[in-house]
């Protein structure tokens, strides 16, 4: 008996399924160019993962010794990547209350000479600060020689005006970790481990090195050799670095960076932290920074995330919103592997081995006939755009035609919506109603949208001239 082709389908497996493993060329072409990055950037070893819709579906890697390679759950030292998990504490404390990132820093942490910089500035390295401390290298010295803020901030602690660039300042988060343990009453890894680490199951990222852990190590840049490099307590400066952490622990990380999880972030807080909160260095447009996320721009798009670096161990992780994609480099070299051109090339591979398969359309499951009725297309003047609904009352506008400004809204409880990106960034969006109830026009930030281009009775920008449109010939 023939089948109908319903039931055939029924028999299909499930296309998520399908595909939550990756196929033998992608996992090759990823381990070559793993080993090829190691090979070329003489590491002592090297250990890669990706992540593709929230699952870790490849972990790779490549060592000097045969036989003894580091798998995803072998320590190494992850640098500035430290400065992200910092900046998670701190937006936990302002979705409690306890702060705001335009607060002063001298609101919560008096006395420390530079109290003028705002918490959001510090996220941001807009607060003008020296990039580093005075004195010898705090990355290769005792934590003992800067016991106090004041020696980590020196004497000249500024070198631009509050505000007005982007300056990298590892004192900064100095300053962002004690603002941790002043409002939080504990040490700041401690208070790391029970907000952050724990809920989210990062149990192999810590302070302190556990075995098995990767050792630091100097390779010459003229010869095959190598010196071991010592490993230092960061002391004040550990918010700034002093993390240790696996493949396996950051790719769930970049999960977490990229959805949130309501134990310790919104995804809201998250996509915050990932918006553009600084302007590019001068002459680099390829990046940017936004609340302790790096930004970068990469062959497919926008990349998110952060790199890291101490001496003897570099590190990468990036995350691929549009793809679905996250990536993770370590290295226990000072220098030589390049591990966000890895990282970012890794994602590449996998995107474009295997584009990601889109979400089945699916209708709405309710919509209120108040909201559906705005639906379809309005004008500003003379410009077209169309109004969208999306899932949870959501609107989404943009131009008919052309360039033109687009964006996202919220739904509010009180009927209006909040713009979510773009232009319309925080503002508000009203349909205002004639006294029978029916739409006369919507309100966005006091731009006018109407049925019809400049419609008469509509408020500025409508109908201004008593006769109307005309012809001339």
């Amino acid at each position: 008996m023939t089948r109908s082709l319903a039931d055939q389908a029924a028999e299909l497996p499930d296309n998520e399924d399908s595909f939550t493993e990756l196929l033998p060329g992608t996992r090759r072409a990823l381990l070559h160019r793993t080993a090829a990055e190691q090979a070329n950037g003489r590491a002592p070893s090297l250990v890669a993962a990706v992540v593709r819709d929230g699952r870790i579906v490849w972990t790779g890697s490549r060592t000097m010794v045969e036989g003894h390679g580091p798998d995803g759950d072998t320590q190494y030292r992850i640098g500035s990547i430290t400065k992200t998990f910092t900046a998670v504490l701190v937006m936990r404390l302002r979705d409690e209350g306890l702060l705001d990132l335009g607060d002063p820093l001298d609101k919560h942490l008096p006395g420390t000479g530079v109290g003028e910089v705002t918490v959001g500035q510090l996220l941001a390295h807009t607060g003008g600060l020296a990039a580093e401390t005075p004195g010898e290298w705090w990355e290769r010295t005792p934590a003992a020689l800067r016991p106090e803020l004041d020696d980590v901030l020196g004497e000249k602690p500024f070198r631009h005006p509050v505000g007005q660039r982007h300056h990298y300042s590892n004192p900064g988060y100095t300053l962002l970790g004690s603002l941790v343990e002043k409002l939080r009453g504990a040490p700041w890894d401690e208070v790391l481990r029970r907000e952050v680490l724990e809920p989210l199951g990062l149990h192999r990222t810590t302070a302190q090195p556990q075995a098995p852990h990767a050792g630091g190590w100097a390779v010459h840049p003229w010869a095959d050799v190598m010196l071991p490099e010592p490993l230092e307590d960061l002391g004040l400066m550990a918010p700034a670095g002093q993390l240790w952490s696996t493949v396996h622990d950051l790719a769930r990380f970049m999960v977490f960076l990229a959805k949130g999880d309501e134990r310790v972030l919104s995804a809201e807080s998250v996509r915050e932290m990932r918006a553009p909160a600084a302007p590019p260095e001068s002459g680099d447009w390829d990046g940017g920074y936004g609340l302790g996320v790096q930004l970068f721009r990469g062959d497919r798009g926008s990349l998110a995330g952060h790199a890291g670096s101490l001496p003897g161990f570099v590190a990468c992780a990036l995350l691929s919103e549009e793809d679905g994609l996250a990536a993770v480099a370590l290295a226990n070299a000072t220098s030589g592997p390049r591990v966000v051109t890895l990282a970012a090339e890794l994602l590449g591979i996998v995107a474009e081995a295997e584009p990601r398969i889109p979400e089945p359309w699916r209708p709405l499951a309710e919509v209120r006939q108040e909201v559906l009725e705005l639906a379809g297309s309005w004008y500003w003047g003379t410009c077209a755009f169309g109004l969208r609904l999306v899932a949870d009352d959501g609107l989404e506008l943009g131009p008919l035609a052309g360039a033109g400004r687009s964006a996202r809204f919220r739904a509010e409880d009180d009927g209006s919506w909040t713009g979510l990106n773009g232009y319309y960034a925080g503002e508000t969006l009203r349909a205002v109603r004639r006294a029978d109830g029916s739409v006369s026009h919507l309100d966005l930030g006091s731009f006018v949208f109407t049925r019809e281009p400049y419609e008469a009775e509509a408020p500025v920008p409508g109908g201004v001239d008593p006769e109307g449109w005309r012809a001339f010939g």
